[in-house]
């Protein structure tokens, strides 16, 4: 007798030999139990998943004998009685199967529909199964709309299709549905090694858990592919041969990666790829696996209370305990997506090798390392006293109201804070000391805080020796610039050092942002202003979030300094577009950009608005003398995350 493949020798023959789809095994013995049949079922799922196995197995229940000759109907068939037999040989005349992919027509349709009007001649039912029924066209559908919503009382249809998305509406309301999911690996694994020893062939372990991860859910792939492995490997199942066949990365490898990954070895990381291109290991399975043990180790890091069991189902599992113990939370998520969004660039790159070890160092580019992340906090609190750079040449000490500084005359115009805030120099040839203090003379400038004028500035060769310490507590001006007069300039007064550095110390360490703020008149006037143009729909996109995520640090005449923590909402477009809205309210301002720490920005005043709203609404709800009852009397409970401020 000719061989039989493994997936037609052991299709499973009556329910109780299904695996991995109970619920739909269920709910048919149930029916067939009490005889609430319906007229039409229709079978979804993937390949492999047993739809057809189901649909025979259904047309033997509804046509069984019974040993004797004398059976029902039953929900587990004889398999024994002439009309089991037919039907597992198909051969069973009141049985038909009609491949929809190959008559996918109205005239197939409508030629199995006239053999409707017939009754059985064998059985006890006619049973009509049409395979992948989503391929029939539109016409064959209506053919057969009527027929399949009042058939007569001895005809069944049983369909079948891999993509129910396809099939007409019209058709899934006449029908029973029931999807057949995806088998588990452990599932396969199962099935498999009863089979093999049904088979008396020798298989290693870890070679089956190979072939039931690679199956995909689908019990017929599995089935296949331990064909395909038996004649690889002669008779036996072993793990390298079966690696082999499929292509598949040893776990070794994988776990080597992601441990290297972990620690931060670009060396390790970078010779395991370098070896895997020596032997010729798929790189696209090596992601794959990567992304399976990944997976495995974030849901151990968020349910640790399934290590033992995981370990005790699977020994193999112990290194991706250990694994993820090893690496943070944060960096497997990253890692899993990189992993699983890195197959796509495969294909994209000349080489898949020089493509995977980009993938797997890409991590490392984006490791959030203690060490970068102290020297970055390091360099933002020493940048941070120095929020507005100032040129070379033109280099100013800042004076406090009681002692305004003198320029030379009042013929050019002022510097302004845009080039104090983006560093413009201006060649210096000649430098100026210090001037004594005299009276100040303020333009007209829009409301908000200001410095003192710089009136005259007496030429000097070189400031005096003793200068600098004359007055410690005094912070003088001193511009320096080549041959050019100056005239008054307004500028705001600067916080201390001091009190700037403890802000924003407490703002880092204080656990929510709106806690962090510190209020300032000109935050009030900047959010007042923000407000007006959100709600006015004046500015949109970038614009909108550069103006909500600024502070207003300084206004001058006819330019303000605002301060972004983002050095990508610093663009020119948004910039200008913010520009244009603010003249649209009579501001004809240019706007300067710095960066630095932002402790007061209309964003932050607005979460500290609706943090306020929904602290007053959960206390509004809990203090109600009818909730209280209510929870008092009922037993009812307010569900946390619910309660939102009307």
């Amino acid at each position: 007798m000719a061989y039989l493949v493994l997936a037609r020798k052991h299709r499973p023959r009556t329910f109780s030999e299904m695996v991995g789809q109970e619920h739909v095994v269920q709910a048919l013995e149930n029916a067939l139990t009490s005889q609430r049949l319906h007229h039409a079922y229709l079978f979804t799922g993937t390949r492999g998943v047993g739809k057809t196995t189901v649909s025979r197995i259904l047309a033997k229940s509804l046509n069984c004998q019974g040993t004797d000759g004398q059976g029902g109907i039953t929900a587990a068939p004889c398999g024994v009685c002439q009309a089991c037999r037919d039907i597992d040989s198909g051969r069973f005349v009141d049985y038909t199967e009609l491949d929809a992919a190959s008559n996918r027509g109205v005239d197939e349709v409508q030629a199995l529909l006239e053999q409707a009007v017939y009754k059985p001649v064998q059985g006890r039912f006619k049973v009509f199964m049409i395979d992948e029924v989503h391929m029939l066209t539109g016409h064959a559908f209506n053919a057969m709309l009527k027929t399949l919503e009042e058939p007569p009382e001895y005809l069944k249809f049983v369909l079948a299709t891999t993509d129910p998305q396809k099939v007409p509406v019209t058709v899934l309301s006449r029908c029973l549905q029931f999807n057949l999911r995806p088998m588990a690996a452990e599932t396969v694994l199962d099935h498999l090694t009863r089979v093999l020893q049904a088979e008396e062939v020798p298989a290693e372990a870890h070679a089956l858990r190979l072939i039931a991860r690679a199956a995909r859910g689908s019990m017929r792939d599995a089935l296949s592919l331990t064909d395909q492995a038996i004649a690889f490997g002669d008779g036996r199942l072993v793990e390298a041969g079966v690696r082999q066949m499929l292509g598949s990365v040893d776990r070794g490898h994988v776990l080597r990666l992601i441990e290297a990954l972990a620690l931060g070895d670009g060396k390790t990381v970078v010779e395991t790829a370098e070896g895997l291109r020596r032997e010729g290991l798929s790189a696209a399975s090596t992601l794959e696996e990567m992304t399976a043990v990944l997976q495995g180790m974030a849901v151990l890091q968020a349910v640790p209370a399934r290590i033992e069991a995981t370990v005790a189902s699977d020994p193999d599992e112990a290194e991706t305990v250990r694994l993820a113990a090893l690496m943070p939370p944060d960096e497997t998520q990253l890692l899993y997506s990189l992993c699983l969004h890195g197959r796509a660039e495969l294909g994209l790159a000349p080489d898949e090798y020089a493509a995977l070890t980009m993938v797997l160092l890409r991590l490392l580019a984006f490791k959030p390392s203690g060490a970068a992340s102290e020297e970055k906090k390091t360099l933002n609190e020493a940048s941070a006293p120095a929020l507005t750079p100032v040129p070379a040449a033109a280099r100013a000490v800042l004076q406090p109201p009681s002692a305004p500084v003198r320029a030379s005359s009042p013929a050019h115009s002022p510097e302004p804070l845009a080039e104090r805030a983006e560093g413009q120099a201006r060649p210096a040839s000649r430098a100026q000391a210090p001037a004594e203090p005299g009276p100040a003379s303020r333009p007209a400038a829009p409301p908000g805080q200001r410095l003192p004028v710089i009136e005259s500035l007496p030429p000097r060769s070189s400031p005096a020796p003793g200068d600098a310490d004359s007055a410690p507590a005094t912070p003088r001006v001193r511009i320096e610039q080549a041959d050019m007069q100056v005239m008054a300039v307004q500028v705001r007064v600067q916080p201390p050092a001091g009190a700037r550095e403890a802000a924003y110390d407490a703002a880092r360490a204080s656990e929510s942002e709106a806690t962090a703020m510190v209020s300032s008149e000109e935050g009030d006037f900047w959010h007042a202003l923000v407000t007006d143009l959100v709600a006015a729909e004046a500015i949109a996109a970038l614009a909108r979030e550069l103006a909500l995520q600024s502070q207003l640090v300084a206004r001058d005449v006819d330019q303000w300094l605002l301060r972004i923590e983002r050095e990508s909402l610093n663009q020119p477009s948004s910039r200008d577009k913010l520009q244009a809205a603010l003249a649209a309210l009579g501001h004809g301002v240019r706007i300067a950009i710095e960066i630095g720490m932002v402790s007061d920005s209309p964003a932050m005043r607005n979460r500290r608005l609706a943090e306020a709203r929904q602290r007053a609404a959960e206390e509004a709800i809990h203090s109600d003398p009818e909730i209280q009852t209510m929870m008092r009397e009922w037993d009812a409970r307010i569900v946390p995350g619910t309660l939102r401020p009307a």
